[in-house]
């Protein structure tokens, strides 16, 4: 699977994701996953689940307040092993 590849890669070569690209690319109410970390560039006007190795601060407060679930990616795996309904952005 693609993402156990970019998930078991050194930290480095993690992938990075603004706020403002998963606001464009996901739908309300859908599961994003993010194999790296979530950063807060850019705003989320919807309510939506994150699922990501890591958080900036101020991308937390963002999708928070916008009504929006975080978690962490391998709490997410726990829940929905066969990762159901998730929609990769990176």
């Amino acid at each position: 699977m693609e993402i156990a590849g970019i998930l078991s890669s050194p930290r480095v070569k993690r992938i990075n994701v603004n706020l403002d690209k998963i606001n464009e690319e996901a739908k309300e109410g859908e599961i994003i996953l993010v194999p790296g970390k979530v950063l807060s560039e850019g705003e989320l006007n919807k309510k939506i689940k994150i699922v990501a190795f890591s958080f900036s601060e101020k991308a937390k407060e963002k999708i928070l307040n916008s009504h929006g679930e975080i978690l962490n990616i391998l709490d997410e795996i726990k829940k929905n092993p066969d990762a159901k309904n998730v929609k990769v952005i990176k």
